[in-house]
């Protein structure tokens, strides 16, 4: 293991002090109603004495989807601790408090709660952990913060990086970081990568060898419950027998294009509909006025409309649900990935049995694209023309629908396992405490 360098983490803190006006200024508005932003610095209820608590993070709302199935087996594996999931973000923090069924964030035994992460200031870190004082950390894929993981090292808590990914662009940035990085996954008890070339990169930054393992990723072991399938058979019998298709985790200059790829489809379709999910839910209303000015009718779940035979578009703009409408839909769009974000996850379509199309931007889920291509599971588009003719070739093509589902659902099955394989992981780690 690398040896710590705290001369290096003292330097990334007082750079950390220095852009303090900045950092707070960007955290300002990712805040719910009611909950307090001394959170950001540590300052979070004390844990009741005798609690047991496992801390998990999550950056963001992708992260705690991918991260469901741990969540639920975390809570099945050890009903005995109270599981606190912290965010970065409002829209982390609200599907956090969806998955819990629990907005108010209650503290008892045994439940899921939430607070945002402190930043990553030395006192705030302190104050968290001291507070918190959680049996076992569990980081989601990169979330590697310098001081919290030394703070948990002080206090005794070990650490493990789950699903843990670094892209060649995200360990290009790194590495011209790699002594704060060592001095970070100094503090790592367990890495659990989920490919041989995730792995690679980590060591390669400092982490150590013997304390890192490919355990595969957990997206493949996404769950696609009794509930979801529930509510996708009621959207698709109140939709009619018509042509659909969803575009989903959609970002700005994306919209336009899916939106200019199914005015195209519905010349030949005149009937098809377009359930579109964008990533973020403060672009709900821009988007929707961004159909309106495209001349395309529209109908939005969030006020209970429902799309009539003309309607050419269903906003999808609640949180939680874009499972449940890639399983009502004939065809599904991953979006992220005709612009330059690097895509979002790929498999939960082809879990629930939904054909999937993706742009070429994939960075960040280039190891699934790899697998699902192999199979013949993938259909990859450069531009709203081609999206549109796909769209209508796959249309009008039900067998090929057919096996391209049949082929994604394959390829989530034969890869599940990580999950067991990382509860194994955590299990040792909080044996041997």
């Amino acid at each position: 293991m690398s040896t710590p360098r705290p001369w290096v983490r003292r330097g990334y803190a007082a750079i950390l002090y220095l852009l303090a006006p900045l950092i707070w200024r960007r955290v300002w508005r990712e805040q719910l109603p009611g909950r307090p932003r001394r959170e950001r610095l540590g300052l979070i209820p004390p844990s009741a004495k005798g609690q047991r608590t496992l801390w998990l993070h999550c950056a963001s709302v992708g992260e705690v989807q991918a991260a469901r199935p741990l969540i639920e087996a975390l809570g099945q594996r050890w009903p005995g601790h109270r599981l606190v999931i912290t965010t970065m973000t409002a829209t982390g923090a609200e599907r956090v408090l969806a998955l819990a069924g629990n907005r108010h964030g209650s503290q008892d035994k045994g439940e899921v709660s939430h607070h945002f992460v402190p930043l990553d200031f030395p006192g705030a870190a302190h104050r968290f952990i001291a507070r918190l004082r959680p049996e076992l950390a569990i980081l989601f894929e990169t979330e590697l913060w310098p001081n919290l993981l030394a703070a948990c090292d002080r206090a005794g808590v070990p650490v493990a990086v789950v699903n843990g990914r670094l892209s060649s662009r995200a360990f290009r940035g790194y590495r011209r970081l790699r002594p704060l990085m060592a001095e970070a996954l100094s503090h790592v008890a367990w890495l659990a990568a989920k490919s041989e070339a995730d792995a690679r990169r980590f060591i390669e930054l400092g982490m150590a060898v013997e304390r890192t393992t490919v355990v595969g990723s957990l997206k493949f072991d996404i769950g696609t419950g009794g509930e979801v399938r529930k509510v996708s058979e009621r959207l698709r019998t109140r939709f009619g027998r018509r042509p659909i298709w969803v575009a989903g985790s959609t970002h700005p200059g994306e919209d336009e294009q899916v939106l200019a790829a199914h005015a195209r489809l519905r010349e030949g379709l005149p009937r098809a509909l377009l359930i579109l999910v964008p990533r973020h839910p403060h672009r709900f209303d821009a988007v929707a006025e961004l159909c309106r000015q495209m001349g395309l009718t529209l109908a939005r779940r969030s006020r209970d409309e429902w799309p009539g035979d003309d309607t050419a578009v269903y906003l999808g703009d609640t949180m939680g649900e874009l499972l449940a409408f890639y399983g009502a839909a004939d065809l599904a769009f991953v979006g992220g990935s005709l612009v330059p974000i690097g895509g979002h996850n790929l498999l939960e379509p082809a879990a629930v049995g939904t054909p999937v199309l993706t742009g070429p931007a994939l960075a960040n889920f280039e190891d699934v694209a790899v697998v699902m291509r192999e199979a013949g599971a993938l259909v990859e588009v450069e531009d709203p023309e081609t999206l549109a003719a796909e769209l209508q070739h796959l249309f009008d093509d039900r067998a090929e629908r057919l096996r391209l589902a049949e082929a994604g659902r394959e390829v989530v099955t034969a890869n599940r396992g990580a999950l067991a394989r990382t509860l194994e992981g955590l299990e040792w780690l909080i044996r041997v405490k």
